[in-house]
């Protein structure tokens, strides 16, 4: 029972310190897409846009 106890105890204090650092990353990952989805968006207008001008 001891036993269980400490490995418990470890567990939890790594997630206390790892946990913020996890956050902070799946945190960075979504906005890393947004800027991507973005980028794309802006590019895929631009050609449109590109086309539309040529083709007049």
């Amino acid at each position: 029972m001891n036993t269980a106890m400490n490995y418990l105890t470890v567990l939890f204090v790594f997630l206390l310190l790892a946990g913020p650092s996890l956050y902070g990353i799946a945190r960075d990952r979504r906005i890393d897409r947004e800027i991507r989805a973005a980028r794309e968006a802006r590019e895929t207008e631009e050609r449109r846009r590109s086309r539309y001008a040529a083709a007049a």
